[in-house]
């Protein structure tokens, strides 16, 4: 009798729960022990989970297999994803600056989308752009540990930025599920 190579059609590498992406002892999110102290701390960690979810839900995947579209008309995909969020966190620090804006990484329209194609290189200049996005936008906190304190040109208030990318990132984790799941069947918290 053959060898079965194939995985099933939905599956995980948890080895406790069916419903978990990796067991716990393997999640870098584990988040056993004491809770962050403060409302910067904590959204703070909620953003860097969403994060990790995000790579964890990208791991393993070539670069065809990360630019694959969920259904059609729909350009959506794990690529797509990792430059929308880059660009989403530059839009931010626009938010908050007083300068001139930082110009669009991907063009103008669903240019993150539709130029997430299969190919190394793009593959690794969005994970280059989100890194570099993201250390610029984290910044800012950093310089501005009050989170009622009003920054850039339109006066946003520092905890609104961070509910907001802590609720951008969440969202499209939940595209990444989907999305993940439709590539290799992969499921998972």
């Amino acid at each position: 009798m053959g060898r079965m190579t194939e995985q099933p059609a939905r599956w995980t590498r948890a080895t406790v729960c069916p419903d978990m992406w990796a067991a716990p002892e393997d999640d870098p999110r584990n988040s056993e022990g004491r809770s962050p102290e403060g409302e910067l701390a904590t959204l703070e960690d909620f953003l860097t989970d969403y994060r990790l979810t995000l790579r964890m839900k990208c791991e393993g995947l070539t670069p065809e297999q990360l630019a694959r579209r969920s259904v059609p008309p729909s350009t959506m995909s794990l690529l797509g994803l990792v430059r929308h969020l880059a660009e989403a966190e530059r839009d931010w620090l626009n938010w908050i600056s007083d300068g001139a804006p930082l110009p669009k990484l991907y063009g103008e329209g669903d240019g993150d989308f539709d130029g997430a194609v299969g190919e190394q290189a793009v593959a690794d200049e969005a994970y280059a752009a989100l890194e570099r996005a993201q250390a610029a936008t984290d910044a800012a906190p950093a310089r501005h540990p009050d989170l009622g304190e009003r920054l850039g040109k339109d006066a946003i208030v520092v905890r609104e930025l961070l509910v907001h990318r802590v609720e951008e990132y969440a969202r499209h984790c939940g595209h990444a599920d989907l999305l993940r799941e439709c590539v290799d069947g992969r499921v998972g918290q």
